[in-house]
């Protein structure tokens, strides 16, 4: 296993060796030792499934008082994956940064630490992603920036979006600062 770094830090693709043949593939997604190797110590308490079609957007989620680092996986389909860094002490504070990961291409893992917002837009027909988290979730917790924010100004692929009325009533960065 190892790390590429992103523009922000604590945000990181995982790329795992792939041992690849006519019958398919395996890889190893999490080792707890190798983790730690790499500077990932934390201790993923939950694992999550979503499973969406073409066009939905899912974010930008996360938990404000207890924020959670995760670990996503596309196990099919292909996404572009979003996060923004909503620490106040970070130099990358406001900023996002998104990739393409999927089931073929690029077969990697996306590591967020606690701090960021998490979204995402289906690119294929299908998509199925697993999560590991290092708390369990608290709808009680769970908070969200609205996902076109223009201080933010994610440069989503062009599609007809599919977001939820839940998503599309998150706050605007502006408003969200007084409460990080």
């Amino acid at each position: 296993m190892k790390l590429i770094n992103t523009k922000i830090d604590g945000f990181f693709l995982i790329e795992s060796k792939v041992f690849e043949d006519e019958r398919g593939f395996f890889l190893e997604t999490y080792s707890e030792k190798k983790f730690n190797t790499l500077g990932i110590k934390d201790v993923f308490v939950q694992d999550n499934h979503s499973h969406s079609t073409k066009g939905v957007l899912r974010g930008m989620h996360f938990q404000l008082k207890n924020p959670q680092a995760q670990v996503v996986s596309v196990i099919r389909g292909k996404i572009f994956d979003v996060v923004v860094d909503l620490r106040k002490d970070s130099p990358t504070f406001g900023q996002w940064e998104g990739m393409e990961i999927s089931d073929k291409s690029n077969i990697r893992q996306v590591y967020m630490c606690p701090g960021l917002a998490h979204g995402f837009l289906t690119l294929s027909d299908t998509v199925d992603l697993h999560y590991k988290v290092s708390r369990i979730y608290n709808p009680d917790d769970e908070c969200g920036l609205i996902w076109n924010d223009p201080d933010i100004n994610i440069d989503w692929p062009k599609t007809n979006y599919k977001v939820s009325k839940r998503d599309m009533g998150f706050e605007p960065f502006i408003q969200l600062i007084e409460r990080l």
